[in-house]
């Protein structure tokens, strides 16, 4: 488990008490924009000094919020780098920096109470990913990076 990654949206979560990425990112001035992005899901982009992020308007709610987490990963784990959410590509393990924006996501989205739950309850990854509204794949990196601890 990357705990500066976990200690980085804990201090975000407690912060702003939210685990809202679209909220989060407006209190840290990061800038967002909702539009086509034709088949990119999302993209961070450093320019200028300004950070900003942009969202597909074709995903669900669901997806919308997860690429969110995704990309505030980025714009706050690699805040010099333009970084874009791909379908195909972000679950890549080579990718150090999409493994991060995935694991911060994860974190994010997915609160330990919910995963301590899902241990006593003994709920398959597909039911807590129904449960978070997340992928299978960010409910499998996060139950990964939790049993590393």
């Amino acid at each position: 488990m990357d705990k500066n990654i976990c200690r980085l949206v804990n201090r975000y979560v407690k912060k702003f008490d939210t685990r809202n990425p679209f909220e989060i990112a407006e209190r840290l001035g990061i800038e967002y924009q909702i539009g086509d992005l034709g088949s990119s899901w999302g993209c961070y982009i450093y320019l200028k000094k300004h950070r900003c992020i942009f969202i597909n308007e074709n995903l669900s709610d669901d997806d919308m919020i997860q690429v969110m987490a995704h990309e505030l990963g980025h714009a706050l784990l690699h805040r010099t780098q333009n970084c874009y959410f791909i379908r195909n590509k972000t679950f890549l393990p080579e990718s150090r920096i999409e493994k991060e924006a995935n694991l911060f996501a994860a974190n994010l989205l997915i609160p330990d109470d919910v995963l301590y739950e899902a241990r006593e309850q003994e709920y398959t990854i597909n039911q807590v990913a129904r449960l978070t509204k997340c992928s299978d794949l960010l409910v499998s990196l996060r139950l990964i990076d939790e049993s590393l601890v």
